[in-house]
């Protein structure tokens, strides 16, 4: 499949890494199929590019490599709308806002994507009651090293 976007022009994408969100990213709710690109120089960062309009991109990142203690309690039916049978296959990413001064970068942690990497469905959830924000500044938090090594899995009861 080719895919149109902004940043990196028309790229082939194999239909196998198209990720459908069950419930989309807010605001953009009519966008429901993405492709997550990655690149050398942007590291660890990634996008999180709309297969339906080449203008819509998000950069995500694995929340754990700035936050370790990040974990979140996911209701049992967000879990089942993803077709989930092992948790191992969820991973999870937060938006990142980044301004001009790239040291007052934030991520959502209030709002991550969840995807299953079985399925290739996704959604992003919005944390209730949650101690987590919207704009958490990633070079204000306690774990100001990247753990490179981290794999995507943040705890996610249930």
């Amino acid at each position: 499949m080719k895919v149109n976007t902004a940043k990196f022009g028309e790229l082939e994408v194999d239909d196998s890494l198209i990720i459908h969100m069950t419930k989309p990213v807010l605001g953009f709710e009519d966008l429901k199929k993405y492709v997550i690109i990655e690149t050398e120089d942007f590291e660890p960062f990634k996008w999180y590019q709309s297969v339906e309009d080449p203008k819509v991109s998000f950069v995500v990142v694995n929340p754990l490599l700035f936050f370790s203690k990040y974990s979140i309690e996911v209701n049992p039916k967000e879990i089942e709308e993803l077709q989930v049978e092992d948790v191992e296959d969820i991973v999870t990413y937060a938006i990142v806002t980044l301004p001009s001064d790239f040291t007052k970068m934030t991520a959502n942690l209030q709002g991550p994507i969840l995807i299953n990497t079985k399925t290739r469905l996704a959604k992003q959830l919005v944390l209730v009651n949650s101690r987590y924000k919207i704009k958490h500044r990633i070079f204000d938090s306690t774990d100001q090293k990247i753990d490179k090594k981290s794999k995507n899995k943040v705890a996610v009861g249930v």
